[in-house]
């Protein structure tokens, strides 16, 4: 208790001495003085002036004292805040090791129980040995053996670290552009893209990795070439859903302006989809085809989810399916 005293005597020592100050001068000019004093009867009037400011001071104080108990709040959560951001900053460090303790396990687990994703695992091999961290490509491939549908691969994935490991830069090189070429020739860019990186970071003087640069760029260039003629076609032949397919990955190639180009013609397609999707729906719902009638409209909500349409059959989505699970309906 009596350290609090102090404390607050501390906090505001100057405002206690000004305050009495300004008291103490009010005091003797009333009773040393006539300042205040013109007549006899302006004794009331010089109690009340003093009474006055007596309150001012006081309401002074209770004004400073909170705001000194705001700046306190203020601290104290900014330590907390401190605190929180250690705290956080600790957990991610432990993250990290624990990460970089278990290496790839995990993810390459991940992968491997994905059904003939094999080429995912090709390049997490690959990786490992484009950083040079033969233990680490080594681990991947016994993970990979580990599951009989991929034990051919993984015997190939060894002969290719081992050709790897005792091969020389040029050999390296050549090895990491056929891996790359093949990455080009399904249509991964972005797996490429960032293979073709890793390349020219470990042999920035290498021309023939520079190089692949611009093959990438002459792939995707002739890719979006064959899919503008086959859009073209579709559309001409007013195959519909053939034209959103295509229209679906054309639209990683096109720049915003040729986007623009075809935004009226995607329109058209759009609507002709959901005018069809709209009928096969009714239809359904006619014909009490209840279950059609559930997947069509729940394709409707996940392809046009701001059409109106749209709208309209979410709300009844509780309908259909209840008609779904009613025997005969």
């Amino acid at each position: 208790m009596n350290s609090q005293k102090d404390s607050f005597r501390q906090r505001f020592k100057w405002h206690i001495v000004v305050i009495g100050v300004a008291v103490a001068v009010v005091v003797i000019l009333t009773l040393f003085t006539d300042i205040f004093q013109s007549a006899q009867s302006n004794i009331l009037r010089q109690l009340v002036f003093m009474l006055g400011v007596l309150v001012f001071l006081s309401a002074l104080l209770a004004m400073l004292s909170r705001v000194f108990k705001i700046l306190d709040a203020l601290r104290d959560n900014s330590a907390k805040l401190e605190a929180v951001a250690g705290a956080l900053e600790k957990i991610s460090t432990g993250l990290t090791q624990i990460n970089h303790s278990t290496r790839v396990s995990e993810t390459v687990k991940a992968i491997a129980f994905r059904d003939a994703d094999r080429q995912s695992l090709r390049d997490a091999v690959f990786d490992k040995l484009q950083q040079q961290d033969f233990d680490a490509a080594q681990e991947i491939i016994d993970e990979i053996a580990n599951r009989s549908e991929y034990s051919e691969l993984a015997e190939q994935l060894r002969t290719q670290v081992e050709q790897y490991h005792t091969a020389t830069d040029q050999e390296r090189i050549n090895q990491a552009i056929t891996h790359i070429e093949r990455l080009l020739d399904n249509c991964h860019w972005a797996r490429a893209g960032a293979q073709i990186e890793g390349l020219v970071k470990a042999y920035p003087d290498s021309e023939k990795a520079k190089s692949i640069r611009h093959i990438l760029f002459d792939k995707k260039q002739e890719r979006k070439k064959i899919l503008l003629a086959a859009w073209d076609d579709a559309v001409q032949q007013q195959e519909t859903d053939r034209s959103l397919e295509i229209l679906k990955e054309l639209d990683l190639y096109l720049t915003p302006n040729e986007g623009l180009a075809l935004q009226e013609a995607a329109r058209d397609i759009f609507r002709t989809k959901l005018h069809n999707l709209g009928v096969q729906f009714s239809i359904a719902v006619t014909e009490k085809q209840w279950t059609g009638a559930l997947n069509i409209g729940q394709q409707i909500i996940k392809d046009f989810p701001n059409s109106r349409m749209s709208e309209e059959i979410r709300g009844k989505l509780d309908v259909l399916e209840q008609n779904v699970h009613v025997p005969g309906s």
